[in-house]
C-alpha cells in the first residue's frame, strides 16, 4: 500500500490507499496499471485481473464521471524488496485486517480491499 503524500489538492492526503492512477487517453485500464506501477515503483508487471470497479458522479460537482478500477496483483516477495517508491510518503505491505483497522485509509480503496478479504461472504473463494 502507498501512504498518500500530504499535498492539499489530493484525495485524501496522508491515507494508506491502493497504487495507481488515471488511465490516459487511448489507454487500456491494464496497461494504464503497467505503466502506473513502473513510473510509481520501478515494478514490471506481467498480469493482472480486474477485481471490480467503482463509478462516481461528480457532474452535480462541474465534474466527469470516474471509476475507479481494482485489479488482483501478485507480487512475488522478491520483486518487493526491488521497488523504489517515486510517488508518495512511504509504501509497505499490509494485511487487509492491519489496513482496515489499524491505517486511515482511503474509503473507496478500505471498502475494495474488504470485499477482498470477504470474498467467501459473496460465493467466492480467497486467493
Amino acid at each position: 500500500m502507498q501512504l498518500r503524500d500530504t499535498l492539499p489538492n489530493i484525495f485524501y492526503p496522508n491515507h494508506w490507499g491502493c497504487f495507481g492512477g488515471a488511465v490516459d487517453a487511448g489507454e487500456r485500464p491494464l496497461e494504464a496499471l503497467r505503466r502506473e506501477l513502473r513510473e510509481e515503483l520501478e515494478y514490471e508487471l506481467d498480469d493482472a485481473s480486474e477485481f471490480t470497479r467503482f463509478d462516481f458522479d461528480f457532474t452535480r460537482l462541474g465534474q466527469p464521471k470516474v471509476s475507479r478500477i481494482y485489479f488482483e496483483v501478485s507480487v512475488p516477495v522478491r520483486a518487493f524488496t526491488h521497488f523504489v517508491l517515486h510517488e508518495g510518503a512511504d509504501m509497505q505491505a499490509l494485511t487487509g485486517q492491519d489496513l482496515l483497522v489499524g491505517r486511515q485509509t482511503t474509503p473507496y480503496d478500505a471498502f475494495a480491499v474488504w470485499m477482498h478479504m470477504s470474498k467467501r461472504r459473496f460465493g467466492s473463494t480467497p486467493d
